[in-house]
């Protein structure tokens, strides 16, 4: 799962990714606070000797999580690597990386535990004075940083495909007014567009491509599937 900051900021929707057991990749805000390699939430207070042991997680005014912005400033030049993930229009695109274990410390002070260990993943450009660009991440802890840089720059794809989509295939001329025709319309625009990148890779100038031998794997339609938005069949034409 891929996301702007738009979506990633929102610890619920990270949560709930979570839930359904979904890898993802999303892009944050500098002010989203976390707590920096090995550094976690104060433990509970000491149980006294009377009343429930206390079980909530503890900060004090020494220990504070950060902001993804304030520890990127803490890092020196020799914690970031540059990195390349695509070819673009004027040449290879790279930029400088850094990738950290974190915690995230949204409200943690309401948890019995911490929240589970993510990638924190930055862009500094070295024409920049701060990191550009923030993403969290729940992908495997022994992934390369090469390929966490890849899996999160693939944004522009779904950005250039949905411009075409816009453009091209008349997915921004819909005018009607009810979700149904809306997602007939979309749909419709989306298998047009597919078949169009599938006729486009037969003709792809790289070598040893394996355009031409696209696999593509149909899930069995169940024989009492009833379209959304098909005539029911005791009606009359």
């Amino acid at each position: 799962m891929l996301a702007d900051a738009a979506y990633g900021n929102d610890h619920g929707f990270r949560a709930e990714l979570e839930k359904l057991k979904l890898q993802y990749v999303v892009g944050v805000q500098s002010s989203t606070t976390v707590w920096p390699p090995d550094m976690v939430p104060l433990p509970p207070k000491a149980r006294r000797a009377t009343g429930r042991p206390p079980k909530l997680l503890r900060r004090d005014e020494k220990h504070q999580p950060l902001a993804v912005k304030g520890l990127a400033l803490c890092l020196s030049a020799a914690d970031l690597r540059r990195v390349s993930w695509r070819e673009g229009t004027r040449g290879t695109m790279h930029s400088r990386f850094a990738a950290l274990r974190v915690r995230v410390a949204h409200r943690d002070y309401w948890r019995s535990q911490p929240h589970p260990e993510l990638w924190l993943l930055l862009e500094w450009p070295k024409t920049e004075k701060e990191p550009t660009k923030y993403w969290l991440s729940n992908l495997s802890a022994s992934i390369s940083i090469r390929k966490l840089v890849a899996t999160a720059t693939l944004r522009w794809r779904i950005e250039r495909d949905y411009e075409e989509l816009k453009q091209e295939l008349g997915l921004g001329h819909f005018e009607g007014r009810n979700w149904r025709g809306f997602h007939h319309h979309a749909t419709l625009c989306i298998a047009a567009y597919g078949f169009l990148v599938t006729e486009r890779c037969l003709f792809s100038p790289a070598q040893n491509s394996c355009a031409g031998k696209i696999p593509f794997h149909l899930p069995p339609v169940p024989r009492q599937l009833k379209a959304r938005g098909s005539a029911r069949q005791d009606r009359t034409a």
